[in-house]
């Protein structure tokens, strides 16, 4: 494990979370806390990130799934007690790392924050989140007033996404505001 150095501050993507140890080699449970478990192919390096923030990178020797979660195994953590203190950390890439999307698909950390107006350029308020329902997700906005909003994610309605600016433009249907 070392210093990350100027890596210290990019923005990070987390792919898992140590929840428990196992065995007598120093390997962790984690929980996957990305859509794309097949990104660990070919990964041989991770930023630690412990409860306080702190990060420092860390290689990997080995993994394997574990029905829905994963063992990690890490270069230097050779025991329990090592692995121990990896439980609770978070393990990430950098966002420029992350697994690209196609071009009309966005991750709900990109959308959350992102400014919503409508087509005639009335601003609804922030996204908060996005609600995954089954079926079409819905944005989660708040406005100023702390009235929620819930436009659906239907590409009728949804008519520009613009992560870098941070804006979304939508063209709700007559009556989805006043719900």
């Amino acid at each position: 494990m070392s210093k990350l150095g100027p890596d210290d501050e990019l923005p990070l993507v987390a792919v898992a979370r140590a929840v428990k140890t196992r065995g007598l080699k120093g390997e962790v449970v984690a929980d996957l806390l990305t859509d794309f478990p097949e990104r660990f192919e070919g990964l041989d390096r991770l930023i630690a990130v412990d409860s306080s923030g702190g990060r420092r990178a860390v290689k990997l020797e080995n993994y394997w799934f574990q029905g829905d979660r994963i063992v990690l195994k890490f270069v230097g953590v050779d025991d329990p007690e090592s692995a121990r203190s990896l439980i609770n950390t978070e393990f990430a890439v950098t966002e420029a790392d992350r697994v690209k999307l196609p071009e009309d698909e966005f991750y709900d950390w990109e959308l959350a924050g992102c400014v919503v107006e409508t087509v005639d350029g009335r601003v609804l308020g922030k996204v908060r989140e996005v609600m995954k329902t089954g079926g079409v997700s819905n944005l989660i906005i708040d406005d100023q007033a702390e009235h929620e909003y819930l436009i659906p994610m239907a590409a009728s309605i949804v008519l520009h996404v613009d992560v870098s600016k941070k804006r979304i433009r939508v063209d709700p249907p007559e009556g989805l505001l006043d719900l």
